[in-house]
């Protein structure tokens, strides 16, 4: 009798705290924010660039907005450059200091892609995920050159500039990028 009664509260312990990491995991999904990350070295410049909420760099691609897609599944560009995602339409996102331009959401394909002033925004399949990497700075491809997404430094995370400018270079180079593979 002991031993059933135990393996009850065991049980319910178990579903209880399950339950728990998937309201916890839901609410996470449900939200997203723009960060700045101070110090980076982009083409061997040191820079304050835009990064997602795990700090990996973020970039859009010249000459494509919502109204005009340059980077599709169909082309295999999804392939490479990964679509910052929230989870739906009801995601809260949102821009931390030094990130510049309206942050929004672009449904398409099936999913919700995150947007800053109307561009699409990626991060870069061979950065692998990690901080501080910018390797996809001016890749030409896609119809575009890719940028990586430049803020206003943040000296101290208590200190909100009276104005922050994202650049967006429209510097193009006539060099082309061959994709392992392709």
């Amino acid at each position: 009798m002991q031993r059933g009664k135990r393996l009850t509260v065991i049980l319910t312990i178990g579903v209880s705290g399950f339950a728990l990491a998937a309201v916890a995991g839901l609410a996470v999904a449900k939200s997203f924010t723009l960060h700045t990350a101070n110090d980076v070295s982009v083409k061997g410049k040191t820079e304050s660039i835009v990064v997602n909420g795990h700090g990996v760099t973020v970039y859009d691609l010249s000459g494509e907005t919502t109204k005009h897609a340059l980077c599709t599944k169909a082309d295999g560009c999804f392939a490479f450059w990964f679509p910052v995602t929230v989870s739906s339409s009801h995601a809260k996102v949102a821009k931390g200091p030094g990130v510049s331009g309206k942050v929004g959401t672009w449904h398409r394909n099936g999913f919700f892609q995150v947007t800053l002033g109307g561009h699409p925004l990626y991060t870069f399949k061979f950065d692998n995920n990690k901080k501080g990497n910018t390797s996809g700075e001016g890749i030409v491809s896609f119809g575009g050159t890719w940028h990586v997404l430049r803020a206003s430094s943040q000296k101290s995370p208590n200190t909100t500039p009276s104005t922050t400018t994202t650049t967006m270079s429209t510097t193009s180079t006539s060099s082309t990028y061959t994709y392992p593979g392709y």
